[in-house]
């Protein structure tokens, strides 16, 4: 609503000389003299400050005696199993990049992996390691403390976890997987690797023989 512009204050020593009433003659009644006015004031005939107030809907008519109320219309039936089962499917897959490596170097080659996703400013939580061969030197030394203490650390989330291949179903998810393929039989390859893709969040590493892991995914990575 526009600002209403002061109106000038009309002092009483500006009205004049105060007139003496004849004698005999009733005095006029005098008139209030206006003061300013304020931007919440408004205007004579127009509405108040503040929005307007909704015109009242029509009320619904009602239901005739004996006449049954219309059926109200059902919200719609959420997303079937099937279509949730087809978006899980469809959600992106990782990134995949091979590292070509033999046997005995593959591990060596998923330590530098990990080197350089530290350097880059990976966190060391979010990186899950597999091996199908001999396990990695940080696994041994922490099973031998026991397999609650050692599988707490992967839940805890908190540093780089290695384990082996086949305990690949009990991990969690990670944004980066790295599979060294640094022994073991086509048998643990071939179950390793697909779990280890569901597993894989953004980015999945496989440090192996090229040939072997082409054999086992049965197509070109």
């Amino acid at each position: 609503m526009p600002l209403i512009p002061e109106e000038p204050q009309i002092h009483e020593s500006a009205q004049g000389p105060r007139a003496t009433p004849a004698a005999g003659r009733p005095a006029p009644t005098p008139r209030p003299v206006p003061g300013p006015r304020s931007a919440a004031s408004p205007r004579p005939g127009s509405p108040g400050p503040g929005p307007a107030r909704p015109t009242p809907s029509a009320p619904r008519p009602q239901a005739a005696a004996g006449q049954q109320p219309k059926p109200q219309p059902q919200p719609q039936a959420q997303q079937s199993p099937r279509q949730e089962n087809r978006s899980a499917s469809e959600r992106a897959q990782p990134q995949i990049q091979l590292i070509p490596a033999p046997a005995k170097g593959a591990l060596d080659a998923a330590e530098e992996a990990i080197d350089l996703l530290l350097e880059s400013g990976r966190a060391p939580g979010d990186i899950l390691v597999f091996t199908t061969g001999e396990q990695h030197p940080w696994a041994t030394h922490e099973l031998s403390f026991g397999e609650t203490s050692y599988w707490a650390q992967h839940d805890a989330r908190d540093d780089v976890f290695f384990a082996d291949a086949a305990t690949v179903e009990r991990a969690s998810t990670r944004p980066v997987v790295v599979v060294a393929l640094n022994g073991g039989d086509d048998a643990t390859a071939v179950r390793a690797l697909p779990a280890a893709m569901n597993r894989a969040g953004a980015l999945l590493i496989v440090c192996g023989d090229p040939q072997r892991i082409n054999a086992v995914l049965g197509t070109a990575v």
